[in-house]
């Protein structure tokens, strides 16, 4: 089949998904075109065949999402997102895809619709939309709106495959539902414990930080901050893939946003986690909502001293409790493999998406 798979670039959990789909696909004899931008055109374009268009972004300030700077630079953005859709209307007329596949893309979810092509979303926002599950009541409006939002960025998808930490009921029977999908240089890596904790942020976080100087006994590897540098019990490090995961695998603890990715391969490395949610941002309240549920580690709502006292007199329990991890390291070595949602994508397209296009028809004929 000819596939053009659509790449959500906000992150960098997005292209890793995508990097595994695409290795499976491209090995199963599928041709594939991607589509992405932002970090995940960075990612993706030197391996694959790779468009790079104009997509939206979420802006924050010390973890917290600012709505008026993402709605100015949207704003700014308006003419490049009109020139992505004539260019990617050109890429759909050139490539002329039998299949599109989104991971929270937009663009390429609306072009499939338009034309009529099988759809597939690929990622775990889906979960959301199409998943009975528990929340915090608090939270009911963000998860209204947050349902709202999935739903204008992929209208109408023919199959969901979603990866969840917590499986529940689903709400049709074109929903999928998946442990989360690992990349394979996760394998490549030997958990242990060192002395450290690696702290991760996707935007400068000075509260947090602030308050990690505190502890003068414990050292931190900070990603996020895009330095090299050493200031008291803080070594700032430059992102690399292995060396980030080096540094994951030998922590003692992960100190980090609520992002899907690095929660799941903090789960696999069977690694105590402090969550720290972006406020603003229902999916990562979702997952720190579920990584306490598990008891594999804090959800935090602060970033001061308190939180961390607790978060490391806890510690024990939460390796206690990763030590039964289904799909922890020292539990399940086919867990890197994803041969769940890979034979599930084997299945939507074999004989000519066979499969896939009955669940097209059934979804454009229900009421």
């Amino acid at each position: 089949m000819r596939i053009i798979y659509g790449v959500s670039g906000e992150g960098s959990g997005h292209s890793s998904r995508a990097k595994q789909m695409a290795t499976h696909l491209l090995a199963a004899g599928h041709e594939l075109l991607f589509v992405s931008y932002n970090r995940g055109y960075a990612s993706l374009h030197p391996h694959f065949p790779c468009q790079e268009i104009e997509g939206l972004r979420i802006i924050s300030v010390d973890n917290r999402v600012s709505v008026l700077r993402t709605f100015i630079h949207t704003i700014k953005k308006l003419p490049a997102y009109l020139r992505s859709v004539k260019a990617l209307r050109a890429i759909f007329n050139e490539f002329e895809p039998d299949v599109v596949i989104s991971d929270f893309e937009p663009m390429t979810a609306r072009f499939a619709g338009a034309r009529q092509l099988p759809l597939i979303s690929l990622d775990n926002q889906h979960r959301m939309r199409y998943m009975n599950y528990s929340s915090p009541k608090h939270l009911w409006m963000d998860r209204w709106i947050t349902e709202q939002v999935i739903r204008w960025m992929v209208p109408k998808p023919d199959v969901s495959l979603a990866t969840t930490f917590i499986m529940g009921p689903v709400k049709n029977d074109r929903t999928f539902l998946f442990p989360p999908i690992l990349r394979e240089e996760v394998g490549n890596v030997l958990p242990s414990e060192g002395g450290h904790h690696l702290v991760y942020v996707t935007s400068q976080y000075d509260s947090l930080i602030d308050s990690l100087r505190s502890f003068s006994d414990e050292q931190f590897i900070v990603y996020g901050y895009n330095k090299d540098e050493i200031s008291g019990n803080l070594h700032f490090k430059q992102f690399s893939t292995m060396g980030f995961l080096e540094d994951v695998a030998a922590s003692q603890s992960i100190i980090a946003t609520a992002g899907f990715t690095l929660m799941s391969e903090g789960m696999y490395l069977q690694k105590p986690y402090l969550a720290f949610p972006m406020h603003g941002q229902f999916e990562q309240q979702l997952n720190a909502y579920c990584l306490e549920e598990l008891g594999f580690g804090h959800n935090a709502r602060n970033a001061n001293e308190k939180t961390l006292q607790e978060f490391f007199a806890h510690l024990p329990l939460y390796k206690e409790a990763l030590s039964h991890y289904d799909n922890g390291y020292s539990n399940n070595p086919l867990a890197l493999k994803n041969l769940e949602i890979c034979a599930k994508l084997d299945e939507l397209l074999a004989d000519d998406a066979k499969r896939l296009r009955q669940f097209q028809h059934a979804r454009a004929n229900d009421k």
